[in-house]
């Protein structure tokens, strides 16, 4: 019996096209391998105006209209983000390929590209799951994508009074915020957003989640970590009447009244590994974890 041909679902960020060179070397590789391969419709137009001619693939596809064995998002974490968002609950395994600069999660360099997917071809890679959050105003979920694989912010609209959240965790009264803001994070999430705000590093698959002030009017109040099985209940009050909730860096403006409520998702992010990648490696590599300044 022949073998079962794949499929590829490619995400990009329209900015990174002038890189062409090395997408369309990822793009032929897959050509070579007589895979089927798809990509999104902003980025295939974005490719075909830089490089000025037709790319040869199976076809384009827009927002969650695409069925595939695995995606590759072409970009840094941004893009990265995107494509999980997209993905959802479809479980597709995700290749994250850095094109940007700092890359946590798109953790394999273009120059390993070509190895990582022989790895895939003859199924000898390793899956890593990431757990994604989501979040309900007044029992609905957004409009936009609830989903969070990094993190969720409750944040002001106006750029002079602070924002009252009250905050309690299954059904139990924690604290009211006075603050710029709420960073609730996955431990995904905590080297990007929350990190900056002073949250803490978690390790991934730790099964919690932090919660980081803002900005926060009084000192007294600190990051506290729960976990990711409670459900978090948001009450927010503000002088301009409205605020933002930022998933994953998209917003939506939000009204004062309305109920909030975060907890875990029922999918994760299936994440590709790069064999021998670990952590705290990443840690060391990405921020510089524990470098001795004087010496640089």
């Amino acid at each position: 019996m022949a073998e079962r041909k794949l499929s590829f679902a490619v995400f990009g960020n329209a900015s990174k096209a002038f890189d062409s060179h090395q997408i369309t070397e990822i793009l032929g590789y897959l050509g070579a391998h007589e895979v089927d391969v798809y990509i999104e419709q902003n980025f295939y137009n974005s490719l075909q105006k830089e490089l000025k001619k037709s790319i040869s693939i199976a076809g384009v596809f827009e927002g969650v209209n695409f069925d595939v064995d695995y995606v590759i998002s072409l970009g840094g974490d941004g893009t990265f983000l995107k494509a999980a968002s997209k993905v959802g609950p479809k479980q597709i395994p995700i290749i994250g390929v850095n094109m940007g600069r700092l890359g946590f999660l798109a953790n394999v360099a273009p120059e390993e590209i070509k190895d990582v997917l022989d790895n895939v071809f003859e199924g000898q890679f390793e899956i890593e799951e990431r757990a994604v959050i989501q979040l309900e105003a007044d029992g609905k979920a957004l409009e936009n994508c609830p989903f969070a694989l990094n993190d969720i912010a409750i944040l002001k609209r106006d750029n002079a009074a602070m924002i009252s959240i009250k905050a309690s965790v299954n059904g139990e009264f924690l604290v009211t915020y006075l603050a710029d803001g709420l960073v609730i994070s996955t431990p995904t999430g905590s080297t990007a957003y929350s990190l900056s705000v002073g949250g803490p590093i978690i390790v991934p698959q730790s099964g919690i989640l932090s919660m980081t002030p803002v900005a926060p009017h009084s000192l007294n109040i600190r990051p506290i970590v729960i976990s990711d099985e409670a459900e978090i209940k948001l009450e927010v009050k503000s002088r301009s009447h409205n605020f933002l909730a930022a998933v994953d860096g998209r917003s939506e403006k939000l009204s004062e009244g309305v109920t909030l409520k975060i907890r875990k998702a029922p999918h994760k992010v299936r994440i590709v590994k790069v064999y021998g990648q670990r952590f705290f490696s990443t840690l060391r590599e990405k921020l510089m974890w524990g470098a001795d300044t004087r010496q640089l």
